[in-house]
């Protein structure tokens, strides 16, 4: 066994045991983390899979990067360390977005119709956590992955994934590949969501002859921020500093009550905290009449934040880990596909209604349900283009799967921690 250890500008350089480590600096990291980003984008305006199914260009791009690396440890024996240093600032910055997005006086555009379809879409995240719970179990594997490929990333999607799988990294669960799970699972719900939404909604729609109550399309909404994120609108250094105060108030509050709360019945991982301290602040702010939050600046943030984050924690992915979990997760994901289009079907379609707006509902389910607001929005936009308008669907979908699903996703999965299964 030979041992060394060199330094050079971005990096310091090791060997031990065959295996030579690269350990690059917060620059050179930084750097690769740009790359990822531009290429993810480059490939997405390439292909057509990509750019239909909304596959997010960190997701992309961080895949090259994490079997570039791969293939040199298995090839060449050359192992690549990044600096995760900003992985954890703006994953928090992500979730106190949503917090920050999170309206109350926007509820009420939804009525009835919203707390219908928050009964079904809140039901579900306990059925796809009890689903992989209980099948993981049977089958002997590590429950905690019954967590990651349920609720956490296919109603959750990469930004809650990855925060999680960092949580089952560490001390108590020591889940080594909790995150590299986390992503495969919310990757492939990205693909399942958008595939599934609009078939299954146009077979209700064909089914049961059902047909749009409006004349005109109006999928043009005041919740922006989360229907049309890739929009933007000018942006001035004064507002955006103002709206930056904001995040850091937030933040520090998050991490302040997670420090006092550590250890307690309500302790929950640091970004929920700060999702709801944006929460409090956005809504006292406007209640007062303090601040009036400025939701394409946030939105954008959050955006340039989950990319950043996003990049870090896939181009970081341990794939050698992820291959020896194969079988039980691809199981697993087969199961959740079929559970989550019977309970589209018979349960969301019913509760809300069985007309026209309750299909459309189902596609927005189905897109957030197995990836992400933005395919829930691709697969509404995709129904109502060839069935007709539903102006209800699109203020009701972007304000469930924008932020009322992350909360109670949180004490959903908190909740399920408390079993006996995982030492609760």
């Amino acid at each position: 066994m030979t041992e060394g250890v060199t330094k050079i500008a971005f990096a310091t350089i090791s060997n031990a045991n065959e295996i030579t480590t690269i350990s690059l600096d917060f620059y050179a990291t930084f750097v690769i983390v740009c790359f990822v980003l531009w290429i993810g984008t480059f490939l997405t305006k390439k292909s057509n899979f990509l750019y239909k199914y909304d596959i997010p260009v960190p997701v992309t791009g961080g895949l090259v990067v994490a079997i570039f690396v791969f293939l040199l440890y298995s090839l060449g024996g050359i192992s690549i360390k990044f600096n995760e240093a900003i992985k954890d600032p703006f994953m928090l910055m992500f979730f106190t977005s949503v917090g920050l997005g999170a309206d109350f006086a926007s509820l009420k555009k939804g009525g009835k119709l919203l707390v219908l379809f928050g009964i079904a879409v809140c039901s579900f995240l306990f059925v796809q956590n009890a689903v992989g719970v209980g099948l993981m179990t049977l089958m002997g594997e590590n429950p905690l992955l019954g967590l990651l490929a349920g609720s956490i990333t296919l109603s959750g999607g990469h930004g809650t994934g990855a925060a999680w799988g960092d949580t089952f990294m560490k001390a108590p669960y020591m889940f080594e590949a909790a995150k590299d799970i986390a992503m495969a699972s919310a990757t492939y719900g990205l693909i399942a969501g958008g595939l599934f939404g609009g078939p299954v909604a146009g077979s209700l729609i064909r089914k049961f002859n059902l047909k749009p109550t409006e004349k005109e399309s109006n999928s043009q909404t005041s919740d922006e921020v989360f229907s049309e994120p890739e929009k933007q609108r000018l942006i001035t250094s004064s507002s955006f500093v103002k709206s930056l105060g904001l995040f850091a108030l937030a933040m520090f509050l998050g991490t302040t009550i997670n420090f006092f709360l550590k250890g307690t019945a309500f302790a929950l991982p640091t970004f929920v905290w700060c999702l709801f301290s944006g929460i409090i602040i956005r809504n006292s702010f406007h209640y007062f009449d303090i601040h009036q939050v400025f939701d394409r600046e946030v939105g954008v943030i959050g955006n340039v934040s989950l990319a950043i984050f996003l990049s870090i924690a896939i181009m970081t992915l341990n794939l050698i880990e992820l291959t020896k979990l194969a079988v039980p997760l691809i199981t697993l994901l087969a199961v959740q596909t079929v559970v989550l289009i019977l309970w589209l079907r018979y349960v969301t379609f019913n509760i809300c209604g069985r007309d026209y707006d309750a299909a459309c509902l189902v596609a927005g389910h189905c897109g957030f349900g197995m990836g992400a607001t933005p395919t829930a929005i691709a697969n509404l936009q995709s129904v109502t283009d060839h069935f007709g308008p539903s102006r209800i669907a699109f203020i009701v979908v972007p304000i469930m799967g924008g932020f009322f699903v992350d909360i109670a996703n949180a004490i959903t999965i908190k909740l399920f921690l408390f079993l006996p299964v995982f030492g609760g």
